[in-house]
């Protein structure tokens, strides 16, 4: 085994070093920092869906409140017809079903081979309400690609998937799926967005441009 010989001069330095720490004692910075209760986040006293709308918009996410899933196919309609889209899919079945059963048909369920399609509607696991972002995982159908693959992303929600904060979205992960956690768990803080190139900010280059909540206001 090789033996290592330290220098008088570099022992010397470490021994003054460890002889200042153990006599010199730093008061700590801010001593009431502990002791502080109140937020430092903002709009605590409004309803967390209301924080999830402010944070989302200033985003530049879209925000439509649906007062149940009828007005949200409505307002589907009116945005596939204003926009011209051509292909609109659904990875959720239980929403595309909705469309179906209420005989409108301007959703194809969702598939990979559709690399045109206009749109892409999806659910998601929770809102968090502090940051704005959207809560979505590989457990979802189509989990790693319909929320990140084509140009506009439209994402619906209810209200009991509105959370506080990144913590109490894990949390209610864990209460639904137990031990066997989605192996991604992502989380969508308003449209694509770099400034890799020259520092210029490009909107919907590693995901979609647009990202559309659609936040019903019933529980799931």
């Amino acid at each position: 085994m090789p033996i290592f010989k330290t220098s008088k001069a570099r022992e010397n330095i470490l021994r003054r070093v460890r002889t200042s720490l153990s006599n010199d004692t730093l008061p700590m910075p801010y001593p009431d920092a502990e002791k502080e209760t109140q937020s430092i986040y903002t709009h605590a006293d409004l309803p967390q869906e209301e924080i999830f709308a402010s944070e989302f918009i200033k985003l530049g996410g879209k925000f439509i409140f649906c007062d149940n899933e009828q007005e949200l196919l409505n307002n589907i309609v009116i945005l596939y017809e204003n926009r011209g889209w051509e292909q609109l899919l659904c990875a959720d079945e239980r929403i595309r079903r909705l469309f179906v059963n209420n005989k409108i048909d301007i959703v194809t369920a969702a598939d990979a081979r559709y690399e045109g399609a206009d749109a892409c509607i999806t659910g998601c696991e929770m809102l968090l309400a502090r940051t704005g972002s959207i809560m979505l995982s590989s457990a979802q159908n189509m989990g790693r690609m319909a929320p990140v693959y084509f140009p506009v992303h439209l994402v619906f929600a209810y209200a009991n998937q509105v959370v506080p904060d990144i913590e109490d979205g894990i949390n209610a992960l864990r209460k639904k799926y137990g031990n066997d956690l989605p192996s991604m768990i992502n989380l969508a803080t308003g449209p694509s967005r770099t400034a890799d190139i020259e520092k210029t900010l490009v909107v919907g280059v590693h995901g979609p441009g647009e990202v559309f909540c659609f936040y019903i206001n019933a529980e799931l």
